[in-house]
């Protein structure tokens, strides 16, 4: 368990969860009415919308024939990993970025978390060094290469 707990680290236990109940060929609703769930509740939690708690935990777990803590150890590893991004700096510093490169956007308007392919598309395509490192400070080395390792292998397909 700590092998797959270290590889699923940050994922939404609902995930997890879809994905066990796919590989087992159950429907969510039935599996829902089985242990005594609103089906409704399952799917807002497989869609990562709702937490796991701990009773329902429970519940799926026994069902399943998982460790105990399973689905609430992945739920901690996600609340943290949340967490974490809400305690990391909000947007980068756009005093280094021109704005000319954002001529079409609000730089006010933008979710600096949720749109950042687009960020660092658009910073790669059109910045300068300057632009380029700020981008690389706010969201790390690893995340931008992620992203422009996607736009090589888009470039390459066409």
């Amino acid at each position: 368990m700590t092998k797959e707990l270290a590889i699923l680290k940050g994922v939404h236990p609902g995930f997890v969860l879809e994905k066990k109940l796919k590989e087992l060929h159950l429907s969510k609703s039935r599996f829902a009415i089985s242990v005594g769930e609103y089906p409704q509740t399952l799917t807002a939690i497989t869609k990562g919308k709702r937490s796991m708690n701990t009773a329902l935990s429970l519940k799926v777990e026994n069902a399943l024939g998982l460790d105990e803590g399973y689905f609430m150890v992945l739920q901690i590893f996600h609340d943290i990993k949340q967490e974490k991004l809400k305690q990391k700096n909000v947007k980068p510093d756009i005093s280094k970025m021109r704005p000319v490169i954002f001529w079409d956007t609000d730089l006010k308007r933008i979710d600096w978390n949720r749109q950042y392919k687009a960020v660092i598309r658009r910073v790669y395509e059109r910045g300068n060094l300057r632009e380029k490192a700020e981008i690389r400070r706010f969201y790390g080395e690893d995340q931008v290469d992620k992203v422009l390792a996607e736009v090589e292998k888009l470039n390459a397909s066409k």
